[in-house]
């Protein structure tokens, strides 16, 4: 008996993402008619384990455009769909989806947001070769600081003398200093 390997998938309007996760896939054969009807079989791992995937997409397809890529941790399937327009889901059978069928949410794209990833500020720019150094925005060597502008921290608490703030343990002391009679002190607890 075949097993269903995880399968992840993804649109626009012109296309559809299938990505099956299967590492080491041997053996693997796939097929894709006219139609919509999907077909992939494969083996992997040690003892050649059987997997098996076969589906009826949601409408027709351009076989001779979509093109196919066995990787060493996937296969990913570039389906091109026969009219350019939104399906309202992967398979051609509604209801729940099978559980090894999951939407690959990395390369997902809202069918009302389609048309700004092109429009988008540096769409089609290439940024290889762009060197964020000759900006001036540090990162390189750092600041210039000065010996002179590090704060010395000897650990005294000269916040402390210069705010007036002190610890809560030392506040009868203080008052005691500060206004001079012991009355003004609140009692001490024993």
């Amino acid at each position: 008996m075949s097993r269903h390997p995880p399968v992840k998938w993804a649109q626009r309007s012109d296309e559809v993402y299938i990505t099956i996760e299967l590492p080491d896939a041997q053996d693997v054969k796939l097929k894709l008619e006219p139609e919509g009807k999907f077909y992939f079989s494969a083996t992997a791992g040690a003892e050649k384990v059987p997997y098996e995937i076969d589906i009826d997409l949601f409408d027709k397809v351009d076989v001779n455009n979509s093109k196919a890529s066995v990787g060493s941790r996937n296969i990913f399937y570039l389906v091109v769909k026969a009219e350019e327009k939104w399906w309202d889901r992967l398979l051609k059978q509604g209801g729940k989806p099978p559980v090894f069928l999951k939407v690959d949410w990395d390369k997902w794209v809202d069918e009302d947001e389609e048309d700004d990833q092109d429009s988008k500020p540096g769409a089609g720019m290439d940024l290889s070769n762009f060197d964020l150094s000759k900006l001036g925005l540090g990162g390189g060597e750092g600041p210039d600081i000065g010996a002179e502008n590090i704060a010395d921290d000897d650990g005294s608490d000269a916040e402390d003398e210069i705010t007036g703030q002190t610890s809560i343990d030392n506040e009868a002391d203080t008052k005691e200093k500060v206004d001079g009679s012991p009355s003004a002190a609140p009692e001490a607890k024993a």
